[in-house]
C-alpha cells in the first residue's frame, strides 16, 4: 500500500477550484463500471432513483493506539443526516484526484489533515437510503491514514465524532444507525486497514 504524505497538495496533482457560488451547481463526474469518467452530472441528480454511478471516496484514519475516526454526520446534511459513519467521505469534483479530495475535506469538515494517507483500493455499490429515497451508485476510491491531531470539527458537517475500537464499533453500530454504505466501504478497505494498524489493533 503506497503511503504519501497528506499535505493538501501532491507533486502532479493539479489544484481544482471549487465551484465558485452557491448557485453555482455541485457537479460530480459520472464513470462507467471501470472507472473511467465519461461525463458529469449534478450532485442531487446524479443520487436521484435509481443513480447514476459516479465517483467518490472514504477515508478510514486512526490514531496511533489503532482507533478508528468516526463521525456522526450533521442533521442539516440533505443525504443520510444524523447517522454514524467513516471519517470522512465525498466526491471529488470534474477533474480533481480522489487523494487531493480526500485530503480537502478531511480538512474542510474535520480540520486535521493526515499525518499519512494511503490508497486502499476501489469499490463499487448499489446502496439506496431509505430515510431520504436516494441512491448511492458509486465508484468509490478507498484511503487510509493516521492522525495525530484532535479533530476540530465544522459543525454544519460533523455533529459529532469518536475514536473507537473494533468492539466499540460493533457495539455502536448495534444500537445507532449508520451509513448505508459503511460496512460496504470498510469492509473492502479492511485489508489496507489491517496493514497500517497490525494485528494488535483487532480490524
Amino acid at each position: 500500500m503506497p503511503i504519501t504524505p497528506a499535505n493538501g497538495q501532491t507533486a502532479g496533482t493539479a489544484a481544482v477550484n471549487p465551484p465558485g457560488g452557491s448557485a453555482e451547481p455541485i457537479l460530480l463526474e459520472l464513470v462507467d463500471e471501470d472507472g473511467t469518467t465519461i461525463g458529469t452530472e449534478e450532485k442531487l441528480a446524479a443520487h436521484q432513483p435509481p443513480g447514476l454511478l459516479h465517483r467518490a471516496f472514504s477515508v478510514f484514519l486512526f490514531d496511533d493506539r489503532g482507533r478508528l475516526l468516526i463521525q456522526r454526520r450533521a442533521l442539516g446534511k440533505y443525504h443520510s443526516p444524523g447517522v454514524w459513519s467513516n471519517t470522512c467521505c465525498g466526491h471529488p469534483y470534474p477533474g480533481e484526484t480522489p487523494f487531493a479530495a480526500a485530503a480537502r475535506r478531511t480538512a474542510e469538515e474535520l480540520g486535521v489533515a493526515p499525518a499519512l494517507l494511503g490508497e486502499a483500493g476501489t469499490v463499487r455499490y448499489n446502496h439506496p437510503d431509505p430515510e431520504s429515497g436516494l441512491v448511492e451508485q458509486e465508484y468509490n476510491h478507498l484511503f487510509v491514514g493516521l492522525v495525530q491531531a484532535a479533530p476540530e470539527p465544522d459543525p454544519e458537517e460533523v455533529g459529532e465524532v469518536a475514536f473507537v475500537t473494533p468492539r466499540e464499533l460493533a457495539e455502536r453500530h448495534e444500537q445507532a444507525p449508520f451509513s448505508a454504505w459503511f460496512m460496504t466501504v470498510l469492509d473492502a478497505a479492511r485489508p489496507a486497514v489491517r496493514e497500517l494498524t497490525g494485528p494488535a489493533a483487532g480490524w
